[in-house]
């Protein structure tokens, strides 16, 4: 029988680029975790009108990027599942699978998100429930603060990540625009985008 540590990191990944790679590694590097399982969210509640690419293209970016990490690997569960995403969801799948997959197995589960939504955690869906089966991780940037609350006290790892300054949004826009992405992103990704024709129009309501 293994103990696995496992780092579970969500989002919509439109398009994945350096800056989640980073965040992941930090996470992975800090907790000793023996996997990050990146899960590209399939219809996100908090994000309208909706991902720029369709699901499978943004999965298929995350697969290229993880290609060359070592302890990265990539779930479509919130992709598969209809109706929209919640971590709640995203984890009771994720961890049915994987026992279900690894019977003898046992596993601590950490939730990766960004520092800056640890305020906002009361608000999510079956919060409570959400911390019986994982604990969470809030990465941010050195000398930015983070603000978990009492409902995270003692249930959270606030951890520090020299990150890049990138958005999906700003790469999405420099696409529409013309302008260059080197650098912003792995080059397979570039590549596919590049391939696919992604994010070349305006989207309806932007």
């Amino acid at each position: 029988m293994k103990s696995w540590r496992l780092g579970v990191f969500g989002g919509t990944f439109d398009p994945i680029h350096s800056g989640h790679l980073i965040a992941a590694a930090s996470v992975r590097k800090a907790l000793e975790l023996d996997l990050v399982i990146f899960v590209p969210t399939g219809n996100s509640w908090h994000k309208l009108p909706g991902p720029l690419a369709p699901a499978m293209d943004r999965l298929a970016m995350v697969d290229r990027a993880l290609a060359d990490y070592e302890g990265f690997i990539s779930s479509s569960v919130d992709i598969d599942r209809h109706g929209p995403t919640y971590t709640i969801d995203t984890l009771t799948d994720l961890q049915a699978h994987w026992h279900g997959e690894n019977i003898d197995d046992e596993a601590t589960w950490f939730l990766i998100t960004g520092a800056d939504a640890l305020a906002d955690f009361p608000t999510w869906k079956e919060p409570e429930e959400i911390l019986k089966r994982a604990q969470v991780v809030g990465v941010t940037r050195p000398g930015f603060l983070a603000a978990p609350g009492p409902l995270l006290t003692g249930h959270s790892i606030v951890i520090e990540a020299s990150t890049p300054d990138i958005a999906s949004s700003d790469i999405r826009l420099r696409i529409r625009e013309g302008r260059s992405i080197e650098g912003l992103l792995p080059t397979v990704v570039a590549g596919y985008i590049q391939t696919h024709a992604l994010y070349r129009e305006t989207p309806v309501g932007l």
